[in-house]
């Protein structure tokens, strides 16, 4: 892998990561593209996993502040009854209920996610199919509802959102700012929440990763990698405070188009044996 291709990737996945547009989708379309086979399937797996690390340090950086008055506020009133709870108590609560199904689900299916959905024709199905509920969701959802308002049942359903994302090309935050459009939250309140949903669960998944499979970088592929991660940690960061900005006045019918027009193009590659 060339420096040129470890910079490219990162940059990939952190404009990708945090859009409703699939993250992983991307990133294995440009492997496919740049037809990375002088690396081992370990190899490639220690380097996407590194590179996610660089745009989770980038959410936790963003939401530093909200992040440790969560904290604060669920260790000093999150045993009170609920209706007793600060809002950030309750907030850290709904996080880690939230956080449940994608850690079970992924737990319970995680050789058939690896092995048998990662392929790109599931990617360019369901790049279209929830690029369409996307945009279904986005014109039907009512769109008032602060993240003020969000309860423990429409906490879980975010989650299960979030677990959709363990079939490729759904994206994570896809599924779970549809969710939150389709109950009535803001598009600004379920993009935020979603963010924040994704911190316990994508950070763990990617530690775990790094860990079991960082040894398999070699030398000269680790300086790239290292590049790589800073290059997803600048553009996440980036992407996050233009995105919370964008959908306080705008809908998310570009990232749909985009979405179907990626999914279709890539289906007919497949189709014509180019791919």
């Amino acid at each position: 892998m060339s420096f040129l291709e470890a910079i490219l990737l990162g940059l990939i996945q952190g404009l990708t990561e945090f859009l409703p547009i699939s993250s992983s989708a991307h990133v294995q379309i440009a492997q496919e593209l740049m037809g990375l086979s002088e690396l081992s399937k370990p190899e490639l797996t220690a380097f996407i996993a590194t590179i996610q690390i660089g745009t989770e340090l980038a959410v936790i950086s963003y939401f530093f502040k909200t992040i440790v008055e969560i904290i604060k506020s669920w260790f000093s009133s999150g045993f009170q009854a609920w209706g007793r709870q600060p809002s950030q108590a309750r907030l850290g609560w709904l996080i880690i209920i939230g956080s449940l199904p994608v850690a079970i689900l992924g737990l319970a299916f995680r050789d058939q996610i690896e092995n048998d959905v990662r392929q790109l024709w599931v990617i360019g199905v369901t790049l279209i199919v929830f690029g369409l509920l996307l945009g279904l969701a986005d014109f039907f959802g009512k769109k008032r509802k602060p993240l003020s308002e969000l309860g423990i049942g429409s906490g879980v359903a975010f989650g299960f959102g979030q677990a959709l994302a363990l079939i490729p090309g759904v994206s994570r935050s896809g599924g779970s700012i549809s969710v939150g459009l389709l109950l009535g939250f803001t598009r600004e309140a379920a993009a935020r929440y979603s963010f924040l949903l994704a911190i316990p669960a994508v950070l763990a998944a990617g530690l775990f990763q790094f860990l079991t499979s960082f040894q398999d970088l070699p030398g000269e592929l680790l300086v790239a990698t290292i590049v790589a991660t800073v290059v997803s940690f600048i553009s996440g960061y980036a992407v996050i405070a233009w995105l919370l900005s964008y959908l306080n006045r705008g809908s998310f019918l570009p990232f749909v188009i985009w979405r179907v027009t990626v999914g279709a193009l890539l289906l007919v590659a497949l189709g014509l044996g180019a791919i």
